[in-house]
């Protein structure tokens, strides 16, 4: 990988325990020891968070391993995301591409990999330290009555941290309209930290997925449920990066909001035509936190 030689970079392992003030009563995973796990973690010119992001997801419980997905950063992320798995032989893993395609495409790469490479259970979640991989073995726990866990900011014991106003409008107000458009009760349809059985993946049309932007989160779920499956959404907390510079862009809640306009008028245009909910009332269950 091509990139700026006196690039200052943050340390490739940091002590956990200085990122628990808010975790410290998770428990260790207690989920089926024998399922294989992988944690999807896109990348775009993160290398000041990713060797203190993949650190901490190791830590977090001892079966995971995590696929870093780099879009050719041009900062010297992917090969940093090298250099991470040679020193975590066989626990990191790294898929290089070669353009910047958005989210969802990079996401869809890392999926398809997983599901070569036979593991049970697909993880995403971002580079930046928004979410706390002291987390998982939460999600990991209500994988055992689930087919996709929500990592969610918007339910009971959820939050965020250092969200200026208009990104909390964003996220509240996107939430809202998704749930009305798509009439899916999901408090947290957008967010990007969740869990797949790879079966799930296998189960929804992956092919027709085109969307790139943080409505790839909603395509998802919305495949999820439409397929009858189980979903269960687990309070986390959203911290605000404190490295790097956001993603979030005009663009990508345009997008947004015109795809879930159309899946939206496309849903009850199917119901009209089958006189059938096209969405199946799927079980799911907010899960409390454990403080």
């Amino acid at each position: 990988m091509s990139g700026p030689e006196n690039t200052v970079r943050r340390p490739i392992a940091t002590p956990p325990d200085q990122h628990l003030r808010s975790t410290e009563n998770d428990t260790r995973s207690t989920h089926d020891p024998a399922a294989r796990t992988v944690v999807v973690i896109p990348t775009y010119n993160e290398i000041e968070n990713l060797g203190d992001i993949v650190a901490r997801t190791l830590w977090a419980d001892p079966s995971l391993h995590v696929l870093v997905v780099d879009d050719d950063s041009p900062d010297g992320t992917g090969r940093l995301a090298d250099e991470l798995a040679d020193l975590h032989r066989g626990r990191v893993h790294v898929l290089h591409r070669t353009a910047k395609e958005g989210l969802g495409a990079a996401y869809l790469a890392g999926f398809a990999w997983a599901l070569d490479h036979a593991y049970d259970v697909v993880g995403e979640m971002d580079a930046d330290g928004s979410h706390q991989p002291e987390q998982l073995p939460r999600l990991m726990a209500a994988l055992g009555e689930a087919d996709l866990v929500l990592g969610s900011r918007w339910v009971p014991g959820g939050g965020v941290e250092n969200w200026p106003l208009h990104r909390l409008l964003i996220s509240r107000g996107g939430n809202a309209y998704v749930r009305r458009a798509l009439r899916v009760p999901l408090g947290d349809a957008t967010g990007g930290f969740r869990l797949f059985r790879a079966s799930t993946l296998r189960a929804i049309d992956l092919r027709g997925v085109e969307s790139q932007g943080y409505c790839f989160q909603v395509d998802l779920a919305r495949r999820v449920l439409q397929a009858g499956l189980r979903v269960r959404e687990v309070p986390i907390d959203f911290r605000e990066r404190e490295l790097g510079a956001s993603k979030m862009t005009g663009s990508i809640v345009r997008e947004a909001l015109w795809r879930v306009t159309a899946w939206g008028v496309s849903d009850r245009v199917h119901r009209r035509g089958r006189a059938r909910v096209l969405v199946p009332a799927s079980p799911i269950v907010q899960v409390p936190a454990h403080h």
